[in-house]
């Protein structure tokens, strides 16, 4: 790193990305604990590459300096590799900058996320410029972006089979060519419908089995649902759906039709856009739910689950084989769905902005600080 990039980094404030430290002392096991702690932490961190400065005051971003022979490279490799699980790739440099030095080292950008802390088996992340333990859902969201689980496949404990809609179920397998099988609990197993546990001997019905063969798996999962912000002769109204996948896009999409009815919105992009969310939100942030807003000045579809660090929007918005967070829940729309409206090679943004060429700007939005992905249409008055 060079002295330019040094300025340019210290003119930033600490970030999800970006920490500053005025020392760290390697000859105490605290030490230790805390330089590991805040790599793992950057690393395992929405974004890119990522930096800790040391040398640096945190509060005033004084320049302090260091003892280069303290922060000795091949020293602080070995100490991140014992102590991350899995290893974190890291670089580190000294910078002279007014007549001192300053250590940075750079953690790049991590494919094989979430890291914890080997002796204590601990997360971290950084929560704007604090580094704080992983939440259950984060650690989990990690987990499925790396292709190391599958959040479908996770077993919904206390909730019987019953309330699985078996005319469903019987119209799958109809569909995949295997018929009077709709009772079979293996077979069911088998197809992540339902999920077998060993420990209790008991079935139990799967996030997707729930999510597209209940009746109203909002019961069970109630950040699963879609809510609506209309307004009614300048007066706000809420609407919530609900409903399994396929109820909640037909639901959604048929009030929204006969909402705008009076004008010539072009309503695909919004089916669109919707069918997007349901097939690749992310079902592990259990903190809200899909969230359409229709303006005078804006269409905003907003549902959790900012793009994997697989993928960019550039590439998602070119259909270029993108990664899909629920690939089972994806491939199973596909099959279910009569209208074919999932038949598709990526998410159909491209689709999206090309119907508003001549009547205004779409935009989307990955906000990977808060996991949530927004795709923003013309509102109202920018439609004729």
């Amino acid at each position: 790193m060079d002295q330019q990039k040094l300025k340019w980094l210290l003119k930033q404030g600490e970030g999800p990305k970006l920490d500053y430290k005025q020392k760290i002392d390697l000859s105490l096991e605290s030490g230790k604990k805390e330089l590991v702690k805040d790599v793992i932490a950057i690393a395992n961190s929405q974004g890119g590459r990522g930096h800790l400065i040391i040398g640096v005051g945190d509060k005033n971003r004084e320049i302090m300096g260091i003892d280069p022979s303290s922060l000795n490279e091949e020293r602080i490799q070995q100490i991140i590799s014992n102590r991350s699980d899995p290893p974190i790739n890291i670089r580190v440099e000294y910078v002279n900058i007014k007549d001192k030095t300053v250590g940075i080292i750079t953690i790049f950008r991590s494919h094989r996320k979430p890291h914890q802390m080997r002796q204590t088996g601990a997360f971290y992340m950084r929560r704007g410029s604090t580094t704080d333990f992983a939440r259950r859902d984060e650690i989990a969201s990690m987990l499925q972006n790396g292709g190391l689980i599958n959040n479908e496949q996770i077993p919904i404990y206390n909730v019987s089979l019953d309330v699985l809609n078996y005319v469903l179920i019987r119209k799958y397998l109809k569909k995949i060519n295997i018929e009077g099988f709709e009772y079979d609990k293996t077979l069911l197993n088998n197809l992540g419908i339902i999920y077998y546990d060993k420990d209790s001997e008991q079935f139990y019905p799967s996030i997707g089995g729930l999510l597209m063969f209940c009746e109203n798996p909002q019961l069970y999962l109630p950040h699963t649902g879609i809510r609506l912000i209309y307004f009614e002769k300048e007066q706000k109204e809420i609407k919530a759906f609900t409903g399994n996948l396929l109820s909640l896009l037909d639901r959604s999409v048929g009030f929204i039709q006969r909402h705008l009815s009076n004008i010539k919105y072009p309503l695909n992009p919004i089916a669109e856009a919707i069918a997007n969310s349901i097939a690749h939100r992310d079902y592990f942030d259990n903190s809200r739910e899909t969230l359409i807003y229709i303006g005078d000045d804006k269409v905003e579809i907003s549902n959790p689950g900012s793009i994997s660090q697989r993928d960019s929007i550039t590439n998602i918005v070119k259909e270029e084989n993108p990664f899909r967070r629920n690939s089972w829940l994806y491939h199973t729309l596909l099959i279910m769905d009569d209208k074919n409206r999932f038949m598709k090679s990526g998410l159909g943004l491209q689709k999206i902005r090309d119907s508003f060429k001549e009547k205004g700007n779409v935009k989307f939005s990955n906000l990977t600080k808060i996991n949530l992905f927004k795709i923003i249409l013309p509102g109202k008055d920018n439609i004729g």
